[in-house]
């Protein structure tokens, strides 16, 4: 597809609108990482630090300002494929996007809410999955916005790692 064909899918929103539409996004990315960040403080210094934990466990601190950079790539990620199309012009990826995040917020009740790292696995396992294929779909749309998630499918598939070890030493 040229770049014309692609201008005429999705015609170059003005400044304020595409100010707003990053802010919205970053807004979206805020309020799912500020809802899993408060499921998992309900046990974190409790039922988790009870826990056993494979030697690769990163500190507790480490998890915030990962997450904190993760969200914000995952919101630039989706703001430059709306820019290039729009949400109606890339409805599949979108679709995966919104799926992706939240079964990332489903972790947090699943893991840390329900304490159950085995519902975790289950969840992270499929997070993962769809994490790549979004990443792979964004990514043939607008390489930077591919390139964005790259981070996230690391992050994701460490904690896959750590999330299956935890369920390993604690069945």
């Amino acid at each position: 597809m040229t770049s014309s064909e692609q201008e005429t899918m999705n015609p170059r929103p003005n400044h304020r609108t595409r100010v707003f539409a990053l802010i919205a996004f970053m807004v979206l990315c805020l309020i799912i990482s500020a809802f899993g960040g408060a499921v998992t403080a309900t046990s974190v210094n409790d039922w988790y630090a009870t826990l056993q934990k494979p030697a690769f466990n990163p500190p507790n601190w480490l998890f915030g300002p990962v997450w904190t950079v993760i969200y914000f790539l995952i919101a630039l990620s989706g703001w430059r494929v709306w820019l290039k199309r729009g949400i109606a012009n890339a409805k599949v990826p979108f679709t995966l996007y919104a799926t992706q995040l939240t079964l990332n917020l489903a972790w947090s009740f699943l893991f840390f809410g329900a304490q159950s790292p085995f519902l975790g696995l289950i969840d992270i396992l499929i997070l993962l999955v769809l994490i790549i294929i979004n990443c792979a779909m964004f990514m043939k749309i607008d390489r930077l916005a591919g390139m964005l998630l790259v981070p996230y499918v690391l992050w994701v598939g460490f904690a896959t790692l750590l999330n299956g070890a935890i369920w390993h030493l604690n069945s």
